[in-house]
């Protein structure tokens, strides 16, 4: 809202979160007269095809939500500003494991909601961008923060500060339980999701991009093939087993499963959820830390063998 004027347009990755999916695709066309193309952003041919003259802002996550594909913000940055065009990015998913502002972008997003808060109790959302811009958001006349109201409560304010100064450390447990995890469904030969993973096909740009000492992240996917499987493992999982808990939110000291199709992604209509590569039975799992590692492994590993899943 702040950076696109009625008659602009915006380039956005095709696989967003599904409520910035329907903000572009459905409200700023119909409320404020702003367009946006979607394109796979890997394909940086397509994504440079795409612009006009009226684009403005160029739009993506760090890794898609649900399927954990990894932008190259370095060269997305590139394309954004020959066009004179700014590059924001969607960060909530690796908070400190990517830093999008040292690889180009100009402006960066959080839902404080998920890691960096932690505990599930807050909703509440960040801007980071240079002072020039955050003073723009500000402005009394034309500034959408200052107008539009976004401004966060000052005790949930103060509540999230308290909790900023472990996220290195609960980033870094997120990811070494979600990496063994990941390792050890691939080695079972399960279509498994994981950016730490050398069949991942955005590994090598995620080890380029990320920073080694918070590892590859807290977030897997696994398929389950139908929306009914995804409901019978999660269930299973939470109800008989307490391995964790069906919710769609993410980066909670529980882990919280969402089938992405039939939750997060659900504002997507069935053909751009096969665009976007988001299959039916997909499930996303943020891999907590309470328990035990081998735990939780061993009650995820009975529910596969309960679901006939386990071939070797």
């Amino acid at each position: 809202m702040q950076l696109c004027d009625t008659g602009d347009h915006v380039v956005a990755s095709r696989t967003v979160y599904g409520g910035t999916f329907a903000l572009m695709h459905d409200y700023l066309p119909a409320k404020a007269g702003v367009a946006t193309t979607f394109v796979d952003v890997s394909d940086l041919a397509a994504v440079e095809h795409a612009f006009t003259p009226r684009t403005r802002v160029l739009y993506c996550e760090s890794m898609s939500n649900p399927t954990l594909r990894v932008a190259d913000i370095e060269r997305l940055a590139e394309i954004a500003h020959r066009h004179g065009a700014m590059l924001v990015v969607d960060n909530t998913f690796t908070p400190l494991i990517i830093s999008p502002i040292q690889h180009g972008a100009d402006v960066v997003v959080h839902s404080l909601t998920k890691f960096m808060n932690g505990a599930s109790d807050h909703i509440a959302g960040a801007v980071c961008g240079t002072t020039e811009f955050i003073m723009k958001l500000m402005d009394l006349h034309t500034g959408s923060l200052m107008l539009l109201g976004p401004t966060m409560d000052p005790q949930v304010a103060f509540d999230i500060s308290l909790r900023l100064p472990h996220l290195g450390l609960r980033m870094a447990e997120h990811s070494r339980r979600a990496h063994v995890i990941a390792s050890r469904l691939d080695e079972l030969g399960l279509p498994v999701a994981y950016p730490g993973l050398a069949t991942h096909p955005d590994h090598a740009l995620w080890s380029r991009l990320a920073h080694p000492d918070f590892g590859p992240g807290g977030i897997l996917t696994l398929d389950l093939g139908t929306r009914e499987r995804a409901f019978e493992f999660m269930s299973l999982l939470q109800n008989e087993h307490r391995f964790g808990l069906m919710a769609v939110s993410l980066g909670y000291s529980e882990t919280l499963m969402s089938c992405s199709a039939a939750s997060t992604s659900s504002e997507m209509p069935a053909e751009e959820l096969e665009k976007a590569g988001i299959a039916p039975g997909l499930v996303r799992m943020s891999i907590g830390y309470t328990g035990t590692l081998e735990q939780r492994w061993s009650q995820l590993r009975s529910v596969l063998g309960q679901m006939g899943l386990l071939s070797r």
